[in-house]
This record gives structure tokens, C-alpha cells and sequence, in this order.
């Protein structure tokens, strides 16, 4: 699987904004959107790029436009720490994954 990588994205400083963090990585589909990390920092942090995987593999498992949805229905419903999408991505830091199968562009 391709996976892209973006930094400075405009996308992850809003999110970085709203979650009042210097860092965030923010996944939409296949592209993991950067902001005030640079890429061979966040690659080096095997327990941020598990997490933004799991996320990868929830857009692939519900589709781009359902898992917007979902994923925004959840942190309406829960809040964003105990959205279940948040959970099972915090849960995939733990766990330890072969990423050969993985190719950041």
C-alpha cells in the first residue's frame, strides 16, 4: 500500500489549532498531513506512525466519505479522546507491525 506523506499541511495546522498542540498528524484516506513535525521525525516515532496507520487502514476498512462521517459522529457522541476510532488507534501504538508492506511517498 502507498501511503502519502504531508508536511506543513494547511489541514493539520488547523487541527493543531483547534487542539491547541505544536504537533499533529491528521489522516485523510492515504495521506497523513503534517504540522510542526517533519517527516523523518514522525517516521522515527514507530508509536505516532502506528497510530496514523490505524487510522489509514479505518478510512480503507469504511470507505473516504463514511468514515468522515463516523469518525465526526463519534467525536460529537464521545468526545474526541474517547472516540472508539481514537481508542483502537491509541491501542495500535502498543502493538508491534511489520510496515514492509508500506510504502510513505
Amino acid at each position: 500500500m502507498k501511503i502519502k506523506i504531508k508536511e506543513n499541511s494547511v489541514l493539520a495546522r488547523i487541527a493543531a489549532k483547534k487542539l491547541k498542540a505544536t504537533q499533529v498528524a491528521l489522516v485523510l484516506g492515504r495521506t497523513i498531513h503534517l504540522w510542526g513535525v517533519t517527516r523523518s521525525s514522525f517516521l522515527a516515532n514507530d508509536g505516532w506512525v502506528r497510530h496514523e496507520l490505524a487510522h489509514v487502514f479505518q478510512f480503507q476498512r469504511h470507505g473516504f466519505i463514511k468514515m468522515i462521517c463516523l469518525y465526526l459522529l463519534q467525536s460529537l457522541k464521545h468526545g474526541y479522546y474517547n472516540n472508539p476510532f481514537e481508542q483502537q488507534a491509541r491501542a495500535a501504538e502498543q502493538v508491534p507491525a511489520d510496515h514492509s508492506f508500506i510504502v510513505f511517498i
